[in-house]
């Protein structure tokens, strides 16, 4: 199984990882953290020596009860950190999180590999279309509503069943407009309670059916540290864990905050496998 970033095809039967770089002063673990260009800098070259084939760049906040953030303000934010990045390590993959077609258009202009929305193109007006053009990457992730709104729509009969229809549809109308690497993610932690988060990580191997990578986003999210009754700087030791278990149920791409040990991770998985 493999993408195809700028021309070069990642082979994904080894998985990967995608550290996470959040420029923004609000996000759940790191707002507020990469203040400036030596900060940024570091972090990512930290995050490349340590194993990231791809870079998470964010400039809107996702997190439950996220502030809104305007497109301006987003482009803003993000567009100066991707020339930077760029300047510093020219071959990096950047991926955008972002559910905005003219932030991706732009970022993608700018040299970024790859786009990873958290609507599935349900957010952004003509996100699928934009992506169709650009003809790169395209992460799809499952959530109901807005980062504002989504917690007070986590109702469900069946999740994973639920889940999986809106993949087959948002993989559909993707699939007609033309665009050729799709990614899923099954949104933890969006739109959905504790109880949904394990039931969906429980019964992930079933999502191989859409014959897609699959993208799992725990790292140090609420459904591990309330749990564990801590905080997220004290997830670390069950994002491993549930990184572990994503791994043998399936998953290729890890997103995280924390490189060295999701490619260790990866690296015991790989021996046993």
């Amino acid at each position: 199984m493999t993408i195809n970033c700028k021309g070069n095809l990642i082979d994904l039967s080894t998985p990967k990882i995608m550290g996470i770089l959040n420029v923004t002063p609000d996000s759940f673990y790191d707002g507020g953290s990469y203040k400036n260009e030596i900060e940024i800098v570091a972090q990512v070259e930290k995050m490349i020596a340590e194993g990231a084939t791809f870079i998470d760049v964010g400039a809107y906040s996702s997190k439950p009860g996220a502030e809104f953030v305007s497109e301006d303000e987003e482009l803003n934010r993000i567009l100066p950190v991707i020339d930077l990045l760029l300047n510093k390590f020219p071959d990096v993959l950047l991926s955008i999180d972002t559910f905005r077609s003219e932030v991706a258009k732009q970022a993608i202009y700018k040299g970024a590999a790859l786009i990873n929305d958290i609507s599935a193109g349900l957010l952004g007006e003509k996100m699928l279309e934009t992506v169709a053009q650009l003809q790169v990457p395209y992460i799809m992730m499952h959530m109901k509503g807005t980062p504002q709104t989504m917690q007070s729509l986590a109702i469900y009969d069946d999740v994973v069943k639920e889940v999986m229809f809106y993949f087959s549809e948002r993989i559909n109308a993707a699939r007609k407009l033309g665009i050729n690497d799709l990614i899923v993610d099954p949104g933890f932690g969006f739109a959905k309670t504790l109880e949904d988060n394990y039931e969906i990580m429980q019964k992930l191997e079933f999502f191989s059916i859409l014959e897609l990578p699959i993208l799992v986003g725990i790292s140090r999210k609420s459904m591990i540290y309330k749990l564990l009754e801590n905080e997220p700087q004290d997830a670390l030791n069950g994002t491993t864990v549930l990184n572990t278990i994503a791994l043998q149920k399936g998953a290729q791409i890890l997103r995280v905050h924390d490189v060295k040990e999701a490619q260790e991770c990866i690296k015991i998985y790989t021996q046993l496998k």
